[in-house]
């Protein structure tokens, strides 16, 4: 095993590599490949319509990986938020001990706590950071505005984000968005996370339950590719660079003072499902990082984590050869 960091010691995993929650992309499929790979995948828990489906997803998973993998729960505000309560015992009752959370995970983080849980809370800035810390969960992933979906209103990079992390936090930490090969693991490493956390990268594999036409269209992306909409409402989010996403930033922008109503209809979930369900890229809003820049094939997840050790091994080592301890002249 070449690397051994909290990740891999406490969760049992070969790389220190994560598939965090996707939305729609989450599922048994993905979790399972990523979990045989020697990663850490998670479910994501309202990809499911119920409790009672993630347990059924949880089981499904079971069949095809006998590895760890979690689930994630996000919490954001909502008019009609899910029962986050119910999804976390529906995981926690079948002997998931890992748990992803992000927004605020205070309605589940003592139950979780007080059934055994490791808990890795997911941040797009320190402060926030420093303050699950202090709730007492177990680990940061700490998010830079490269990352896909909502990065926060504070545009740090994970560059920045790791290096005050190394400073500040008492609990390990997990570098997260811009990160999707063996050089940006070292990196990361060396800036003292324990590992990364993937998402644009592992939806462009062969076993990402989405439409083929979707993981060609990253392939073909360039660091253009996406665009932030969103930040007049404060709700700040990086999607893919299409007709959708232009209409909202166009209408978005063209008032000093736009209602969310005017865009609303655009940033239908139900319509970004439809995007990776049928593989029409306009279809819809859909989510991806800045990564889908340096991305430009579509393995296995095997196949992936095993050249993300490798590059990271080799980029260590040729780091080190740079440096010479021999007596200056």
């Amino acid at each position: 095993m070449p690397f051994k960091t909290w990740l891999t010691e406490t969760l049992g995993i070969k790389a220190p590599i994560v598939q965090g929650g996707m939305m729609w992309v989450g599922r048994a499929e993905m979790t399972s490949a990523v979990a045989n790979a020697g990663g850490l995948g998670f479910l994501t828990a309202l990809t499911q319509p119920s409790p009672d489906a993630l347990r059924a997803e949880i089981r499904r998973c079971r069949s095809m990986t006998d590895k760890p993998f979690g689930v994630n729960i996000t919490m954001l505000p909502a008019i009609n938020a899910p029962d986050y309560l119910a999804y976390a015992k529906a995981a926690v009752q079948e002997g998931i001990k890992i748990i992803e959370t992000a927004g605020n995970p205070e309605p589940i983080l003592k139950y979780l706590k007080s059934n055994g849980c490791i808990v890795i809370h997911k941040c797009v800035s320190l402060g926030h950071a420093m303050k699950a810390q202090a709730k007492g969960v177990d680990c940061i992933s700490i998010d830079g505005i490269e990352c896909a979906g909502h990065g926060g209103e504070y545009d740090i990079t994970s560059m920045i984000l790791l290096g005050r992390c190394a400073q500040e936090l008492k609990i390990p930490f997990i570098a997260s968005g811009g990160f999707c090969d063996g050089k940006g693991l070292a990196t990361a490493l060396v800036l003292g996370a324990q590992g990364i956390n993937m998402g644009t990268r592992w939806m462009c594999t062969v076993e990402a339950p989405i439409h083929q036409n979707v993981k060609e269209a990253i392939v073909k992306m360039d660091e253009n590719g996406t665009i932030l909409v969103l930040r007049k409402f404060r709700n700040t989010t990086r999607l893919a660079r299409n007709e959708v996403t232009l209409e909202v930033h166009r209408i978005e922008n063209s008032k000093l003072d736009p209602q969310f109503q005017e865009v609303a209809h655009f940033m239908s979930g139900a319509r970004g499902r439809g995007v990776y369900e049928t593989g029409d890229i306009n279809a819809g809003v859909w989510s991806v990082g800045l990564a889908a820049g340096l991305i430009k094939s579509i393995p296995t997840c095997e196949e992936l984590a095993r050249t993300i050790e490798r590059e990271a091994v080799e980029a260590l080592s040729k780091a080190s050869s740079l440096y010479s301890n021999r007596a200056s002249l």
